[in-house]
């Protein structure tokens, strides 16, 4: 190699060291940069999502002159009234018993026949297996308020109308395919040998899923039943025309019962509003590790 060759790979690797530190300054600029935009938009996002939570108890702690002076200020001087208004109309002890009967029925129901169903339509493959499974997704194209009066009327000769019973098996039917739909996406990714070898231990169709496939749908069933426990304390329609005694009321509808034809006082339904939200806040907070563990148990199958 010649003088000239030498001295032009020494300038090469000069410059190419003389870049490196630029490249790198760069690369970690984007990344910081990248990293600041995304915790902005989280931050944005959170915001944007506790906005109305944040409206709502600051408008329950509010006078009502001063809700109508300035409706988004903050409560200057905040006052419990509304609230121990709200909770004494609303018989709210009652109506959250209501609600919880009615919620943890269904949703138990939903639970147990969606997993059981779902079992042999994500292991049958013949085509009544097939056209089942779509009969179930189409049921959950199908507006509620679509089947009310068919509903009222087999509840009515049922004698189910004004009782908890009936009710709960509207509600439990109404989640039902969202279930099916969910169980069986997941148990269609479980490997069949798992059955194969609980087969060989002698173990039949029933004993298999209860000790083979239930354990691994935890994760979806935790799933399942926030989305179902969310439907079904925040349904309006169904205990409205099926629960007419005041006394059975849930907590949906006694908020709804302080929207008059002609207004209504902001104050009170805000802190309506906020009492019927309270018992899901309170539940979602004392059991967020157990819901994010049942959420995330058996990600990874072993």
């Amino acid at each position: 190699m010649t003088t000239l060759e030498k001295d032009l790979v020494q300038a090469r690797g000069a410059r190419r060291s003389t870049r490196a530190p630029h490249r790198k300054h760069r690369t970690g600029l984007r990344r910081r940069t990248l990293r600041y935009a995304c915790n902005a938009l989280g931050i944005s996002a959170t915001v944007v999502f506790l906005y109305p939570v944040l409206l709502t108890i600051s408008t329950a702690l509010r006078k009502a002159a001063d809700v109508a002076a300035s409706p988004l200020g903050l409560p200057l001087h905040p006052t419990f009234a509304n609230i121990a208004t709200a909770f004494r109309n609303m018989d709210f002890a009652r109506s959250v018993l209501n609600t919880l009967l009615i919620t943890a029925s269904a949703t138990v129901i939903v639970v147990i026949l969606g997993s059981l169903a779902a079992y042999p339509l994500a292991r049958i493959t013949a085509s009544w297996s097939t056209w089942t499974y779509r009969l179930f997704l189409g049921g959950m194209a199908i507006p509620l308020f679509v089947g009310i009066a068919p509903l009222y009327i087999t509840l009515r000769n049922m004698g189910l109308v004004n009782s908890y019973l009936g009710v709960i098996l509207i509600e439990a039917g109404v989640n039902l395919p969202l279930a099916v739909f969910f169980y069986t996406s997941f148990v269609r990714s479980v490997p069949r040998e798992l059955e194969e070898a609980a087969a060989l231990d002698g173990c039949g169709a029933l004993r298999t899923f209860g000790t083979t496939i239930l354990p691994l749908l935890r994760p979806i069933t935790g799933t399942l039943i926030m989305f179902v426990t969310l439907a079904v304390w925040n349904d309006l329609a169904v205990p409205l025309v099926f629960l007419q005694n005041p006394q059975q009321r849930t907590v949906m509808v006694n908020a709804y019962s302080y929207i008059g034809p002609h207004g209504f006082e902001p104050t009170t339904l805000f802190a309506t509003a906020f009492l019927g939200a309270l018992p899901l806040l309170v539940g979602f907070v004392f059991l967020q590790r157990l819901i994010t563990e049942g959420i995330t148990a058996g990600a990874v199958k072993g």
